[in-house]
């Protein structure tokens, strides 16, 4: 089986919109994919709607999180996206996305860039607005090159001239919470230094400690250093390990598949949930 766990439709910031992506993951021969928007579950029914047979959906977010001054995510997979108190903690990280644009919009426009926030706006069409899509309009404007290089201290990275902070969901209340709802947390990436300061290692123990279930270590932005010290930290803490590809269609350089995740750690992740099962395609074309 080939499993990827991290992907990203229009519903947030990518560009393939749920129904494409899912259709592109038949194609690119991937068994499973779990569609983890930003803190929305938008795009879930229509990737649903159009999977194609032999292909898995696994339902899930990928929730905004800060600890000690250190920006996270947490994947949360299989919970209850109507569980009442999941619902509102998204709601309030996915309001304050609109503010926190305009923000770095204004703080653009004060050295020079002329981006708009109607710009930003066509940009992230549908989807919940965010960094991506202000970086894609640096890339429009010919400021950057790629979107990656706006997510620097020049830019756009955590503290850099243009950041500004929106609300975010302190990690122990994000594992309380998707626990709550019947579903499995996964730290994403946590060693992806190159988009900041990344969360100490004592840290992530305490967060094993409060029902953390696992930590994602084949990713892009891991070299192999990183992923030989985050599976040693796993074994260590009992945490589950996991692979994706943390794909965004166009906006990134990733594609389906390139890491994966072991089918005996995605039947574990299957077997702990239970505020959601995973969706076998059946009516969908590729």
């Amino acid at each position: 089986m080939r499993i990827d766990l991290h992907t990203h439709s229009t519903a947030s910031d990518g560009t393939d919109s749920p129904a494409e992506l899912v259709r592109k993951a038949a194609v690119a021969g991937l068994d499973v994919v779990a569609l983890t928007d930003h803190d929305t579950t938008r795009g879930h029914a229509e990737a649903i709607a159009a999977l194609p047979e032999g292909v898995t959906l696994v339902t899930g977010a990928e929730l905004s999180c800060r600890i000690d001054g250190i920006s996270m995510h947490m994947l949360a997979y299989l919970f209850d996206a109507e569980e009442p108190a999941l619902l509102a903690e998204r709601e309030l990280v996915r309001d304050d996305r609109v503010p926190r644009a305009q923000g770095m919009i204004a703080k653009l426009r004060e050295l020079g860039v002329p981006v708009t926030w109607e710009q930003v706006a066509r940009i992230a069409g549908e989807g919940s607005v965010g960094r991506p899509h202000v970086a894609s309009a640096l890339v429009e404007l010919g400021v950057v090159p790629t979107v990656n290089d706006a997510f620097t201290q020049d830019w756009l990275a955590d503290g850099g001239r243009v950041f500004v902070e929106k609300h975010e969901t302190d990690p122990f209340e994000a594992i309380r919470l998707i626990k709550g709802a019947g579903g499995v947390a996964v730290f994403a990436h946590p060693g992806a230094s190159k988009r900041g300061l990344t969360v100490p290692e004592a840290a992530i123990a305490e967060m094993a400690a409060a029902g953390l279930d696992g930590i994602e270590v084949d990713h892009m932005d891991h070299d192999a250093d990183t992923r030989a010290r985050l599976r040693g930290l796993a074994k260590e803490l009992g945490l589950l390990v996991t692979g994706s590809s943390d794909y965004h269609g166009s906006r990134k350089t990733c594609v389906l598949g390139e890491y994966t995740t072991d089918p005996e750690v995605y039947g574990e992740i299957t077997r702990r949930a239970f505020g959601a099962f995973p969706v076998p395609g059946a009516g969908g074309t590729v």
